[in-house]
C-alpha cells in the first residue's frame, strides 16, 4: 500500500537494499506507528470478527492514503479501488447479510461528499469523494461519525489558520482533507456504533 501511495519515491540504494522501497520521513514513521498501534488495539475494543476484520483492513488503507494526500494532495484510485473491493469481500466472507448495509453506507458517504464537492469545487477533490465511499463500505452507518469528525476537525484547523494569518490569507490556504477523513474513520472504527446509538436514543 505504501508503495502505491508514494508515486515512485525511492529509498537509499545499496547492494543489499531494495531501491523500490519508499523513502519514509519521520512524519511517515509516526503515521505508520500510529496505524500499527490502532490495528493492534482494535481486537481489544471490538468483539465481532466481521467488525475486527473491516477495522484492521480500513486502518491499512488509511495509513497510505494519509501519507499520499499529505505528500501529493492526491488519493490514488489504485488504493481506493482495491480497498472498496476488499471491504465487500470481507463482508461477504464474514457477514453476508450486512453487505447491503455496507453498500448503503458507501452510497451515503460518497454521495454526501460528492454533493459538497459540487457545491464547493475548491474544497474537495474526487479522491476525497471516493474515500468517503470507501469509508462507508467499511463503516456502514458509522460513516456519518467519520464525516462529522472530519468536517469538525478540519474546520478547527481552518479557524486556527485564519486566526494566525488573517481572513484574507486564511481563506486562500488549502490543506488536504484526506487525513481528516482518516482521523474520522479511526474514531468511527473505535467508537462509531456507540456514538450512533447515543445519538439515536438522545432523539427519542
Amino acid at each position: 500500500m505504501l508503495r502505491l501511495s508514494r508515486r515512485g519515491s525511492l529509498g537509499i540504494t545499496s547492494p543489499t537494499i531494495d531501491s523500490s522501497f519508499p523513502k519514509l520521513s519521520v512524519r511517515d514513521g509516526l503515521i505508520i506507528g500510529a496505524g500499527v498501534a490502532i490495528a493492534v488495539a482494535i481486537p481489544f475494543v471490538l468483539h465481532d470478527v466481521h467488525d475486527i476484520a473491516l477495522g484492521i483492513a480500513l486502518v491499512a488503507v488509511l495509513v497510505p492514503v494519509t501519507i499520499s494526500d499529505l505528500d501529493h494532495r492526491i488519493i490514488p484510485n489504485r488504493i481506493t479501488g482495491p480497498a472498496a473491493i476488499g471491504a465487500l469481500a470481507i463482508g461477504l466472507a464474514t457477514h453476508p447479510p450486512g453487505v447491503l448495509e455496507q453498500l448503503a453506507g458507501g452510497l451515503a458517504g460518497g454521495g454526501f461528499l460528492l454533493a459538497f464537492a459540487l457545491a464547493y469545487r475548491r474544497g474537495l477533490g474526487m479522491g476525497d469523494v471516493k474515500l468517503g465511499g470507501v469509508l462507508g463500505l467499511y463503516l456502514s452507518a458509522s460513516v456519518g461519525v467519520a464525516i462529522i469528525v472530519a468536517v469538525f476537525t478540519s474546520a478547527i484547523l481552518g479557524l486556527g489558520v485564519i486566526a494566525r494569518v488573517g481572513v484574507a490569507k486564511g481563506r486562500k490556504t488549502a490543506f488536504p482533507f484526506g487525513p481528516f477523513l482518516a482521523l474520522g474513520g479511526v474514531v468511527a472504527i473505535l467508537a462509531g456504533p456507540q456514538i450512533v446509538h447515543w445519538y439515536v436514543h438522545s432523539l427519542s
